[in-house]
């Protein structure tokens, strides 16, 4: 059926009736994993090498090693009873992590495409002089497909990443450095432009200035102790949100996801 305009609908119904989809990175040991588990009957979906804190009690069907696995796992979330309400008590999925979903997927494009590394460059290969994540557009866009569909059942969706520092070549500056998703620039990108909420943690930290001697100045930080979720761009970080949120909350445990649900009309509860 053709859209209509005589079938106007309003964009704020829709987006609060659709949970969100969380981008969440930061430095080791920040509390990404805390903050995420804060979130509302969480399921944890780990990969290889991630594990929660020993604080941190969280359910889970195991470590993710395949993509039937993630699959599975979707379509079970998915599923609903004879009312069409969701068949289970789980309202967030974790997946942790996206660097470590990465071979992951790659391995689904490899295979479909019959390469043997998405960046071989051996003569010949599928994948050689970029094609290979030009290709893995498919499996990430799948992947962010499935998220959404997570999120439009009213299910919140926290992405874990690590970050990396990386150059960053403005238009409109000198290039400098900033932090990033880990990931492979192509998937980076997918999977920050189809998330509704990127996040950055950090601690904070202040740079004073000490004199050591004569028309002598070193400069040294101070603080370190509070950590904060960015919500909006800084000329060190990649963040955004769509939901009118601060440019910062600071993150106290246990109180994060309370803080942030102030500004999410989607989320589940």
């Amino acid at each position: 059926m053709a859209i209509s305009l005589s079938s106007l609908k309003s964009t704020k119904q829709q987006s609060a009736e659709r949970a969100p989809i969380t981008l969440l990175y930061g430095v080791d040991g920040v509390g990404k994993t805390s903050l995420a588990g804060e979130y509302p009957a969480p399921l944890y979906l780990p990969t290889a090498g991630e594990r929660a804190p020993a604080d941190l009690d969280l359910p889970t069907p195991g470590v993710l090693e395949s993509a039937d696995d993630l699959w599975g796992i979707v379509g079970e979330l998915l599923q609903t009873d004879e009312n069409g309400e969701l068949a289970h008590d789980r309202r967030t999925l974790i997946i942790d992590s996206m660097d470590g979903l990465e071979p992951i997927m790659n391995a689904v494009t490899c295979a479909r495409i019959g390469a043997d590394s998405i960046d071989s460059n051996d003569k010949g290969s599928p994948a050689a002089f970029g094609r290979g994540d030009v290709q893995a557009d498919v499996e990430w866009d799948q992947f962010m497909d499935a998220c959404d569909d997570l999120a439009t059942a009213g299910i919140n969706v926290v992405l874990l990443a690590h970050p990396e520092i990386k150059r960053f070549d403005s238009p409109v500056t000198d290039p400098y450095d900033r932090y990033q998703i880990k990931l492979r620039k192509r998937a980076a990108a997918i999977v920050r432009e189809r998330s509704d909420i990127v996040a950055f943690m950090n601690y904070r930290v202040t740079l004073k200035e000490k004199e050591v001697g004569i028309k002598k100045k070193v400069t040294h930080a101070e603080g370190g102790k509070e950590r904060q979720i960015h919500l909006v761009e800084g000329a060190g970080f990649v963040a955004k949100n769509r939901y009118s949120m601060p440019e910062t909350i600071t993150y106290r445990k246990g109180s994060g996801y309370e803080e942030l649900a102030k500004y999410l009309p989607g989320a589940a509860s």
